[in-house]
């Protein structure tokens, strides 16, 4: 018998042939939802995929869809229209979402919340609220890579202030495309920044898949096979869920011979772009861009998806959507090369960059990124095992050069420390400056990171703020927090989205953002990215490899 539930007030009957699917898979490929995103499915760990099921807060990819018989399961499709727009306005008022990926599950989550404490408010006019412990607990089970979560709290804040009341704020079409414009300066890729693209309508390639479709997926030998389902995929391919190592996430290569001034060592470390790379195609057409609404940090310039759903559709003469999932991402997915490096105070030095047998970038091509920062360093390569590199992502080769010559005290064509901050300036005119202030060298006596941009015009302020804030908080991660255990046979070993040391909501200093500046807009993520990194460093007194192990401060206080 078909199963049944109600699906946004709707009674639904689906197939039960195999009631081990997951609800995301029946969601999507049965129901046409698209908002319930897959991040990270089975592993059930970055919240994209989050609906109600009777009123409550689930992660659908591992929720048995027998699960829901007879029950009640709620997407931000079937929220009230005028609550799913307020979320989405206040969210992009706040900068707290880029390509609206993750937004969806995070929405639903927070307004089964606003839900409790709307119920306890009217009950209960007196109760007092944490609101600070009701985000934090709203937001652990969520993944945000892009806005690095400060806007996305700020918004919860607000509303919970006052859970009775909320209302959609109007948006006007110049905000949208002038935001819109920013963000592609900043992700490298057109991008939408409107109320659809915070609910996750950015036309994600996975989402606009033609219907009847196959599914392909890798096997556990790599070949690629097929299903009429995501989950009939996934069984031909025999996949397993990944798994986390008890590893350590450690620096692959050695210094250089030398005696040195300032030294720095880099570990493999995952962009971790939410969206795994998906194209698809039909027989003879022209495949799906897996970049769709995000650039994912430069990770997905290179995807083979794209050509293999062509090749697939013209095989099977169908269309096809070829998908990786989390796991193929960490195992194939290109990296930033690991580097090891050697610093003299007079500009002169050394440095070994990783160069896998599986491919990616040689050392002439890391040397002429990083000689632009140090003309006096020499880069050669060390060969050893891993998965690819790239130099496509965030200020890939030439971030370490700045930090490692900000910690020896040499000056760069890119800037260094001034004062209290670290300042970088791009060829492009795009200048950041960065400080780590705890206590009383904070204005307001509190941990702070304080930023000041110059990126031309700012084009949409909540926007350019939101960028600023996210590129804050990754390269924070990259020097305190985020590592990839790899062992000696090349071998990725963490293979779950929790594994890879992503700051939670609640670890990263509130990031003060100032922007100054007019003329033509540049961007500016990168310049951010590595003044951050080289700051925070500094503030822990340039010691250690990286990832430092750390937190972001050298003493609690983060929010």
């Amino acid at each position: 018998m078909p199963l049944q539930f109600n699906l946004n007030g709707q009674q639904v009957e689906v197939s039960s042939d195999n009631p081990r699917r997951s609800l995301l898979d029946v969601l999507r490929s049965e129901c046409g939802i698209t908002s319930a995103k897959d991040g990270c499915a089975p592993q059930g760990q970055c919240g994209c995929c989050t609906v109600l099921v009777d009123g409550k807060a689930r992660v659908s990819c591992v929720t048995p869809v027998r699960r829901v018989a007879g029950r009640d399961v709620t997407t931000v499709e079937g929220l009230d229209p005028d609550v799913a727009a307020a979320w989405a306005d206040r969210l992009a008022a706040h900068g707290g979402s880029q390509c609206g990926f993750c937004t969806p599950g995070i929405v639903i989550r927070l307004e089964e919340r606003r839900e409790r404490l709307a119920a306890a408010a009217l009950g209960d006019g007196s109760r007092q609220r944490d609101a600070s412990k009701d985000i934090e607990r709203a937001l652990a089970a969520h993944l945000c890579r892009c806005t690095g979560w400060q806007g996305i709290c700020e918004t919860a804040a607000e509303v919970f202030e006052n859970p009775v009341g909320i209302e959609p704020r109007p948006v006007s079409p110049h905000d949208s495309a002038a935001g819109a414009r920013r963000a592609a300066l900043e992700g490298g890729h057109p991008q939408r920044v409107d109320r659809a693209a915070v609910l996750g309508s950015g036309g994600f390639a996975a989402d606009t898949a033609l219907e009847g479709a196959l599914v392909a997926m890798l096997s556990d030998d790599g070949e690629w096979v097929v299903g009429e389902t995501h989950a009939e995929a996934r069984e031909a391919a025999r996949r397993v869920q990944g798994r986390r190592t008890t590893l350590d996430a450690e620096p692959p290569l050695s210094l250089p011979d030398g005696d040195w001034d300032a030294t720095l060592r880099t570990s493999w470390v995952e962009p971790a772009y939410l969206e795994t790379d998906a194209s698809w195609c039909e027989p003879g057409g022209e495949p799906a861009d897996p970049l769709a609404n995000a650039g994912a940090f430069g990770g997905k310039e290179e995807s083979p998806l794209p050509a293999i759903a062509r090749e697939l559709a013209d095989t099977h003469g169908r269309a096809v959507l070829a998908l990786w999932t989390r796991e193929d991402v960490v195992r194939n997915g290109p990296k930033r090369p690991p580097v090891a490096i050697g610093l003299r105070s007079d500009g002169g030095g050394s440095a070994r960059v990783l160069v896998p047998q599986r491919g990616g970038v040689d050392a002439s091509e890391v040397a002429d990124v990083m000689q632009q920062v140090l003309p006096g360093l020499v880069v050669e390569s060390a060969a050893g095992n891993g998965p690819p590199t790239s130099l496509a992502g965030r200020a890939a080769g030439w971030a370490e050069a700045f930090c490692v010559a900000v910690a020896g005290g040499v000056g760069t064509p890119f800037g260094g420390v001034e004062g209290n901050a670290v300042t970088v300036t791009l060829p492009t005119g795009g200048r950041a400056s960065v400080a780590v202030l705890e206590g009383a060298g904070s204005a307001a006596g509190a941990p702070v990171i304080e930023v000041d941009v110059d990126a031309g015009d700012p084009l949409d302020e909540a926007v350019l703020r939101s960028y600023v804030t996210g590129a804050v908080h990754m390269a924070a991660g990259w020097v305190t927090s985020e590592g990839l255990a790899v062992d000696p046979a090349g071998e990725v070993q963490d293979l779950t989205i929790r594994s890879f040391g992503i700051l939670p909501a609640n670890a990263l200093p509130h990031v003060e953002v100032r922007s100054s500046g007019s003329g033509e807009p540049v961007g500016i993520s990168d310049a951010v990215f590595a003044a951050t990194a080289a700051a925070v460093w500094r503030h822990h007194g340039f010691a250690g490899d990286w990832p430092l192990g750390t937190g972001v401060l050298s003493v609690a206080g983060s929010r």
